[in-house]
């Protein structure tokens, strides 16, 4: 009794596996190498595929096109005619002139950094984690890539997203000139809020802070003059 019922199980083990292997085989044979047709022209119009069966064809859009995409948008208008508006406001303070050279730490998609440049600044360097060209390089705000004193002013709006805020604003007075200034934005803080803020730049002093509306959020504006070379 005990044979019969291995010889069957066996049977059936064999036929469970013998049954797999023809379902193997027929996908695999039915599965495309690619999911571009075969007769598509070699050129750079296609990009991967979502999925193995997503086989549609996408137009490859060159950063030029894509830019000009974003450019366009009421999003990015909004910005940078927000952008434009408060540095326009340090240009009436002395603060920024056509030939500072600006560094933008933090830069996110370029807002900034084009604003700058439309305001008629020559000299804007922009850096965030990653990259978006042609506005913003690849670096970390945290090890900055720059000479010290290398620029007469350095903006960010980013300070409170900073992982090491203490590396991160040393790093500003490091390629910041002996005299220049360091613009930090950070949401709207109390007086004993923005003295935390500045005492994480040691190098530096206070010269001005201000409560405005910026991009439709309230905000504190803080202008610091660097004191000494790191």
């Amino acid at each position: 009794m005990e044979r019969h019922i291995e010889r069957v199980l066996n049977r059936v083990a064999l036929i469970s596996v013998s049954i797999a292997t023809l379902i193997l085989l027929y996908l695999l044979l039915q599965t495309p190498e690619t999911c571009i047709p075969r007769n598509a022209p070699r050129k750079p119009h296609f990009r991967f595929p979502k999925s193995s069966c997503d086989f549609y064809s996408r137009d490859y859009l060159p950063l030029h096109k894509k830019n000009t995409r974003l450019w366009s948008s009421k999003f990015w208008i909004t910005r940078i005619s927000s952008y434009t508006h408060f540095f326009t406001q340090l240009y009436q303070m002395g603060v920024l002139k056509n030939h500072s050279k600006v560094l933008c730490v933090s830069a996110g998609a370029g807002h900034e950094v084009m604003a700058l440049t439309k305001l008629g600044v020559e000299d804007v360097t922009g850096v965030e984690l990653i990259e978006s060209l042609p506005f913003v390089n690849r670096a970390d705000p945290h090890n900055l890539p720059f000479f010290d004193e290398a620029f007469d002013v350095a903006f960010t709006a980013h300070l409170e997203d900073a992982l090491y805020p203490l590396q991160y604003a040393g790093e500003m007075e490091r390629t910041v000139r002996k005299g220049g200034v360091l613009v930090v934005v950070v949401e709207e803080r109390s007086e004993e809020e923005v003295k935390e803020i500045v005492r994480l730049f040691r190098m530096s002093s206070l010269l001005h802070s201000s409560y405005l509306t910026f991009i439709g959020n309230r905000i504190t504006r803080i202008l610091l003059k660097n004191k000494a070379s790191a």
